[in-house]
């Protein structure tokens, strides 16, 4: 078959790492006439929110020794290290060396100001507006965005990033991606900050960077914080077997009964955790949805804080911050919220008091990470899921699709065309989907999928 001078392009919709990442891959394994089109509607590519803070105290809580890029690159990462003056922000421990995530987001930029300023004919395109529709053709999508472009598409890849949360309750909220707008706090007056997570301890930061030495209260409903990296000799992945599958009550006692060997041998915990990390995926598949669903109720939590951990340096500074009365985590729920002219009032019913209890804040922030479909207000997903294109995946999580990536939409379950999806929006289909070193290995299977897609469509 014979190449066109110039085919359609590929649009990638979100420049995060997600975004970033699938535009790379589809590069490398595309034809050269075949333009990738990245979309981002915020003023910087490939940063993200996760990689845009200038807080050297905001570090990555993966080891730079696995924040490759790429897949078949493992070193990647510690090789531009080694090449950049980067001065504070880099912290080396016993666990591994952590990185402060602004300077990922730095590394991040660079493999992207590569790809558009190498030799030959600029295939990666960047369009800085945000895309607020995708209108089905008979050859792609004619994607518009909310400045008034348009351009007709070969595919698309949804790469949006974590949805956000529902918005603040109050008018006291505060965002925990833009400590930049926190203004002025008093140091007599609390601030409660809604989860217990990883973001829950960049708030903290953040917060008494801006310079707020007040009263932190922390809550969740379990009351948990991210356990700290620690030095962990490998363990293998174990055997599990389907009959390990049929229940969830089954399945944690299996992942027990490996703990408990690890530890006879010497091994830590954290080595079977990490040996599962491959598997999960296939683990959360093989789980009958209504074992899935206990595991949303109640499990989540304690895997969240084994699974993600954190930089040994940001849980010394949290710990500190617990002992010295400054930083209080509690186990509980937000039931209410009344605004005041310049404080809130929550109501809260913590886990053990008789009755709730009445406490006045100066500020909230929600740190509960990520949030559901039903509560975007992406004009972009509202209309894919109007015309059919899209449909809630597993749990209302994200958008649903198949094992190629490929989005699922309509009441029968159809493709919704020429459209694909990478990265936190598959939460709920796939269960790792969120970390680096889990988008980078589905970013490279994706764009060969994709290529493979589009090359028996062009052949038919």
């Amino acid at each position: 078959m014979t190449r066109q001078a110039s085919l359609p392009p590929v649009a990638v919709i979100g420049a995060g790492f997600s975004g970033t990442m699938a535009a790379l891959q589809l590069l490398s394994v595309l034809p050269p006439e075949r333009p990738v089109l990245l979309c981002e509607r915020s003023g910087s590519f490939a940063r993200g929110l996760a990689y845009g803070t200038g807080n050297p105290a905001h570090l990555l809580n993966v080891r730079a020794a696995n924040m490759s890029a790429f897949p078949d690159r493992p070193g990647h990462f510690e090789e531009w290290l080694a090449g950049a003056d980067l001065g504070e922000g880099v912290v080396r421990t016993p666990a591994g060396t952590f990185v402060a995530r602004g300077h990922y987001g730095s590394y991040l930029t660079d493999l992207l100001k590569a790809a558009v300023t190498g030799p030959g004919a600029p295939r990666l395109r960047l369009v800085n507006d945000a895309v607020i529709d995708l209108e089905p053709r008979a050859d792609g999508f004619l994607l518009r965005t909310e400045g008034g472009q348009s351009h007709r598409v070969a595919g698309a890849v949804l790469a949006m990033g974590n949805l956000a949360t529902a918005a603040g309750r109050s008018r006291h909220s505060l965002d925990p991606w833009a400590p930049e707008r926190f203004g002025r706090l008093h140091a007599h007056a609390p601030v409660l900050i809604v989860g217990t997570g990883l973001t829950m301890l960049d708030a903290v930061a953040s917060l008494r960077a801006q310079g707020f030495s007040g009263a932190i209260l922390a809550l969740s409903r379990r009351g948990l914080l991210p356990n700290a990296h620690a030095p962990a000799a490998p363990w293998p992945a174990p055997d599990l077997t389907q009959a390990d599958f049929a229940t969830l009550r089954r399945l944690v006692a299996r992942i027990r009964g490996e703990v408990a060997r690890a530890a006879q041998a010497g091994v830590g915990w954290h080595g079977v955790v990490d040996a599962l990390r491959p598997l999960t995926d296939t683990i959360w598949r093989s789980l009958p949805p209504r074992e899935q669903a206990r595991f949303q109720r109640h499990l989540r939590p304690f895997w969240d804080v084994h699974r993600h951990r954190t930089a040994p340096p940001t849980a010394r500074i949290i710990a500190d911050e617990i002992a010295r009365g400054a930083l209080t985590v509690r186990a509980g729920r937000l039931l209410a919220v009344e605004d005041e002219a310049a404080r809130a009032v929550v109501t809260l019913r913590l886990r053990g008091a008789e009755r709730p209890e009445r406490l006045a804040v100066q500020a909230i922030i929600d740190a509960t990470g990520f949030g559901r479909l039903n509560e975007s207000r992406d004009p972009l997903l509202h209309r894919l899921l109007e015309r059919g294109l899209v449909r809630p995946g597993p749990f209302g999580l994200g958008l649903d699709a198949g094992v190629d990536y490929r989005a699922l939409g309509g009441s029968a379950g159809e493709g919704g065309g020429p459209l694909w999806i990478l990265g936190p929006l598959l939460r709920g289909v796939l269960w790792e989907c969120t970390a680096v070193p889990d988008i980078r290995n589905e970013a490279a299977d994706l764009a060969s999928l994709v290529a493979a897609d589009l090359d028996r469509a062009a052949a038919a």
